[in-house]
């Protein structure tokens, strides 16, 4: 780390950002009534909410989204004059999936091997935290020199677009000079990274019917119509011999061009088991942030463990699919849909529901705010230049925000590297990730402010 005043502050706040951090870890806030309460999600809102009042911020505010989530909104004052940053977070997280298969209890954030485990360590309430810290180090070095607006969702995680929503009606709540996006993540830990494409996302829903109910497979198999199997011809049907998505219509060989992801890298990164091979073509990077992805999410049907030999009667599945930049999601939607309803076999009858959706992203980078970030970022990493990538996931809010504010410069930063395992069993998060980029953040203040003056 530097040796600086701002270094030395951030540095002795780290005991804090754990401890706050613990107890945001500890809400349950998946922003799924079915899987949760709906007070574990208000629970962590008021924690941010208070955790805002007590660091000066006004007009601090819960805001109910039209999805039914809340928001967590405040707004600190700056130096007369001084542009506006506007800083965002979300504190809801994904579900923790197989709580046995958990190392350590997954809503209580445990210190091992050099790093805090738990769910939303990382993915976004740590983004929460680092926000913070940067915040209260520039307090005790001189103070804050740029307005700062704080955003923080209650559902990004569920893509259902309650804070897009809000900010359409509401478009003068959010204006600001830059937009620091704290949902991204470093390439890998130590190296610097900011993300200046998304991809875009749908979630679909898709049933197919057969039979009035399920019938013994003794009796009726053979002739009987098998929704389950005429839903894995379906799914089957979304990719090519070689595991690359072919939705008809939706292009997918886009190339990347930058920053490459190396094949032995990424295998030791998403951890694929030894002889497995890898799906698709083209280059790593290609796959991951320039071409559309299809996943399986779930399917309903009966597990095998009790299951009857039976012909089914209906199931279903969810499917996610990524969009790359440069393509309209609502398009993607259309294409993947009929997709889906051409190729079901035997004439079954096909249900398909679209339950959330977000455009695609591309930042520029070319931007004074990247400037001040990329020196923000080569001091708090000991010289390393900034490196830029892209994201293979989705963060919807920023296209809405950068069509409400054409002017404002979006830059993504984070806590979520290969290592920290977002969205799975052991999410964790890397304390030193935590302490370098809080003092890129409020480096990165100093210096957009001092270049807006």
């Amino acid at each position: 780390m530097p040796d600086s005043p701002l270094a030395h502050s951030v540095a002795s706040l780290q005991s804090r950002a754990r401890t706050e951090l613990a107890e945001l870890v500890a809400f349950k806030s998946v922003a799924d009534p079915a899987q949760f309460p709906k007070s574990e999600c208000e629970a962590a809102a008021g924690w941010v909410a208070r955790a805002l009042e007590a660091e000066g911020f006004q007009d601090v505010a819960l805001l109910d989204t039209p999805d039914g989530t809340q928001s967590v909104y405040g707004f600190l004052p700056g130096p007369a004059g001084a542009p506006t940053v506007l800083l965002y977070a979300h504190y809801d997280v994904q579900p923790p999936l197989n709580e046995a298969a958990w190392v350590t209890p997954p809503f209580e954030l445990t210190e091992r091997d050099g790093r805090w485990y738990g769910r939303g360590a990382a993915d976004c309430k740590g983004g929460v935290i680092m926000h913070l810290t940067a915040l209260r180090a520039l307090k005790d070095n001189g103070g804050v020199p740029v307005n700062v607006k704080v955003i923080v969702e209650g559902s990004e995680e569920q893509g259902t677009g309650g804070l897009e929503r809000y900010a359409e009606e509401h478009p003068e709540l959010l204006t600001a000079d830059a937009i620091l996006i704290g949902d991204a993540g470093n390439f890998r830990v130590g190296l610097p990274t900011v993300t200046a494409t998304l991809r875009g996302m749908t979630l679909v829903r898709v049933q197919i019917d057969t039979l009035e109910g399920n019938l013994h497979s003794g009796q009726f198999g053979g002739a009987a119509p098998d929704a389950l199997a005429a839903l894995i011809r379906v799914l089957d049907s979304l990719r090519a011999e070689d595991g690359s998505t072919t939705v008809e219509g939706l292009a997918a060989d886009a190339r990347w061009e930058g920053l490459q992801y190396p094949e032995e890298d990424f295998r030791k990164d998403a951890k694929v088991l030894e002889g497995v091979g890898l799906i698709g073509n083209g280059t790593i990077a290609d796959r991951l942030w320039a071409r559309p992805a299809i996943t399986v999410l779930g399917i309903d049907c009966p597990p095998v463990v009790g299951a009857t030999p039976s012909v089914h009667a209906s199931a279903r599945a969810l499917l996610s699919l990524r969009v790359p930049p440069g393509t309209d999601a609502a398009e993607a939607t259309r294409l993947l849909e009929a997709h889906l309803r051409k190729h079901v076999p035997w004439d079954a009858r096909v249900t398909v529901e679209q339950t959330g959706e977000g455009q695609p992203f591309r930042a520029d980078t070319g931007s004074p705010a990247y400037a001040a970030m990329a020196s923000a970022l080569r001091e708090a990493y000991d010289g390393q230049e900034m490196q830029i990538a892209g994201m293979g996931g989705s963060i919807p809010l920023c296209n809405t925000l950068a069509g409400l504010y054409p002017e404002a410069e979006i830059l993504l930063i984070g806590l979520s590297e290969p290592e920290a395992q977002i969205h799975a069993v052991n999410e964790s998060v890397s304390p030193e990730e935590l302490e370098r980029l809080s003092l890129a953040e409020a480096l990165f203040l100093r210096l957009y402010a001092a270049g807006k003056s």
